[in-house]
């Protein structure tokens, strides 16, 4: 990448992680130092024991404190301390110590606070809005402030949207003195799982297992014309399962790919387009998904392990998508085979460096002995820094790290491990704060009953109609992700919609699943759609026709959530969301619904593409889209009719292919 690309792509990747400060000499000492402190007591909370609220108050604490410390109050003031910054982090600290010295008796007074409580509280609020001003922009502010508001003025609203208003003492008691506002689900989940995950990658980033990842694709994808765009897939498969982060998926993957991808044929849209979709896959890909994935397991009450049951067959037909119109691609643009250079032979790489496989593995296999998720990460994560020391050139830290023994301080604090540990913790600021946030939305949402009420109108919209219900909460997800980050659109989301498509007999599993796939979904779609702008800029190409290529890639699987919820057959997709249930669950409806999801996703595809065996006529190509959607109904007569109209398609690309032959004499 040229100068001016990599300015554009940190440019978008500071959009999604905050424009932090880049500090030198003793501040970014300092700062690291507290990274690293923040990290390791986290790492310690998965090992130990430490009480659920102590974890969660030091964790937001710390949060806002580093938060403050490393994002500057406006653009001016970047790479400068500034009074107020130092402040703010202190009263962050003195609000969190209030709580912990305040303890039971604290908790125990939530709905009748004393003015001090108020005015602690009320501090800890205005810093968390703050904070989520200076790592994520005004959008979620505006949004959290608005359900605020909502709480205070509800008794002034129209019914069915009245409730009786509450005043600041009873709210600042509820989110700010109890689990069940600023402490609660969202909380939880990111001082134990997201920050030990984001820790996870930390340390397979700088053990070079990324790399390892990207080479490893593209030498056993050969050089031929349509292995370049299936070496997109498979290695953002590959580096996207253990990151869970899209835009750091496209930049990784864009920056080796992007100049292959011209070179093959594809023009600088369609090549974004698809490294955006291959990036996009990282947030649906087991063993980590994205943050919100590890908050489903949390609102329902299950195991980490069986959200990645939920998420393995979608995950599975998302990158079939993507593979068959790769596949089109190379017939459609008439693509030459090139040679790739450089490359090294694919079992050499895997002699040299098979251990940075565990990172694939290691997280579900330790859950499958019976380890908590918790403690899974954990052991995956010292596995990882142990297993990096068998090569030099992976070693976390320096070989020789004790020669000379004068250079053992610089040389540890220019290690892996500290770069590891510190970007760990950097890394979980803005999802932090935006955790923070949800409690607030999450705790509004809860004391005034929005979210039945929520429920309510949609389904009096659609007239009690599941299939509308439906559509209506795919929109409603994917206008709040036009916003807001997947995160925070799942927890919008998941309390606001999900009652509707429970209350229509939707199992809550799927309900769930759903709102996450099109959060997810909702990442390529502007003002949000960060990962097909990364790619824009690496491949020079427009942001809005990227943008438009990256849905051209992803639209065979948008089909796919409403497989979860429009039938019980459809939820089969999902395994049963149980491990148990997989062990008891009957193949057949499985295998036959997992295959009418291929069929429809391969025909979706060709009618797409516009080009299946050959270019399709109009008329062909509406019978392919056709068939594709009544493929993804979970209906026998639907599922007949789609077979019928695909078939009928297939006869005739094959008979056109066979008569363009030319004949030997």
């Amino acid at each position: 990448m040229d100068e001016n690309t990599q300015k554009e792509v940190d440019a978008l990747i500071r959009q999604e992680e905050g424009d932090s400060h880049e500090f030198k000499g003793l501040i970014a000492i300092f700062l690291t130092l507290a990274a690293v402190g923040m990290s390791l007591f986290h790492l310690y909370a998965a090992y130990s024991i430490v009480p659920t609220i102590s974890l969660r108050v030091l964790h937001v604490g710390m949060i806002l404190c580093l938060s403050f410390l490393s994002f500057p109050l406006m653009g001016r003031f970047k790479n400068k301390v500034m009074i107020w910054d130092i402040v703010l982090a202190c009263l962050a600290i003195a609000c969190s110590v209030y709580i912990l010295v305040g303890g039971d008796d604290l908790a125990d007074r939530n709905t009748a606070p004393t003015s001090t409580d108020v005015w602690f509280g009320m501090i800890f609020i205005v810093l968390i809005i703050e904070a989520l001003r200076r790592t994520n922009g005004m959008i979620l502010v505006v949004v959290t402030c608005s359900f605020l508001l909502y709480a205070f003025f509800g008794n002034y609203l129209p019914a069915p949207w009245t409730h009786k208003g509450y005043e600041i003492p009873r709210l600042v008691g509820f989110m700010y003195m109890t689990l069940e506002g600023i402490f609660g689900t969202a909380v939880d989940v990111s001082a134990t799982l997201i920050i030990l995950f984001t820790i996870f990658g930390a340390f397979l980033q700088f053990t070079h297992a990324g790399k390892f990842f990207i080479d490893f694709a593209f030498s056993a994808m050969g050089g031929k014309s349509s292995s370049v765009g299936k070496t997109i897939v498979l290695s953002s498969f590959l580096l996207g399962g253990p990151s869970g982060s899209g835009v750091a998926t496209t930049v990784t993957v864009g920056s080796v790919a992007a100049p292959l991808l011209e070179k093959v044929g594809y023009d600088r849209n369609a090549a974004g387009g698809l490294l955006a979709a291959g990036g996009l896959g990282a947030i649906i890909s087991p063993p980590v998904l994205g943050a919100a994935a590890f908050l489903i397991a949390d609102f329902l009450k299950i195991s980490y392990l069986d959200v990645l049951l939920m998420a393995t067959i979608p995950t599975l037909l998302f990158y079939l998508g993507l593979f068959v119109m790769v596949e089109i691609d190379v017939r459609k643009y008439a693509m030459k085979d090139i040679h790739i250079d450089a490359i090294t032979n694919s079992w050499e790489l895997v002699k040299k460096y098979w251990y940075h496989f565990f990172s694939l593995i290691s997280i579900v296999v330790f859950m499958l002995i019976g380890f908590s998720p918790v403690l899974s990460v954990f052991w995956a994560t010292v596995l990882s820094a142990l297993t990096s020391m068998i090569r030099s050139d992976t070693a976390i830290l320096p070989w020789d790290l004790f020669s000379p023994p004068s250079q053992f301080v610089k040389k540890f604090y220019a290690s892996g491990l500290i770069k590891a540990l510190a970007n760990g913790s950097t890394s979980v600021l803005s999802i932090g704060v935006t955790c923070a946030s949800a409690g607030l939305i999450v705790g509004t949402v809860t004391l005034t009953g929005l979210g039945l009420k929520f429920s309510s109108i949609i389904i009096d919209l659609a007239h009690g109609s599941l299939l509308l219900t439906t559509i209506y909460t795919a929109l409603i997800v994917w206008i709040v992700g036009l916003a807001v980050p997947v995160t925070a659109s799942y927890i919008i989301c998941a309390v606001i919609t999900a009652p509707a498509l429970i209350n229509l007999g939707v199992p809550a599993f799927a309900a769930h699943m759903f709102i996450f796939y099109y959060a997810v979904l909702s990442e390529v779609s502007p003002p949000t759609a960060l990962s097909p702008f990364a790619a824009a800029a690496i491949c020079k190409g427009n942001p809005y026709k990227t943008t438009l290529q990256s849905w051209k890639y992803v639209a065979p699987a948008i089909l796919v959530p409403f497989m979860f919820v429009l039938d019980t057959s459809g939820s089969a997709l999902l395994l049963m969301g149980s491990v148990k249930g997989l062990m008891a669950a009957a193949w057949l409806p499985i295998a036959w619904v997992s295959f009418t999801a291929i069929v429809g996703i391969i025909a979706l595809a060709g009618g797409l593409q516009g080009w299946f065996i050959v270019q399709t006529h109009w008329l062909e190509r509406y019978t392919l889209i056709a068939s594709g959607v009544l493929l993804a109904y979970p209906s026998s007569t639907a599922d007949l009719a789609g077979f019928i109209g695909f078939g009928v398609v297939l006869i005739t690309q094959y008979l056109r292919h066979k008569k363009s032959k030319p004949q030997l004499v």
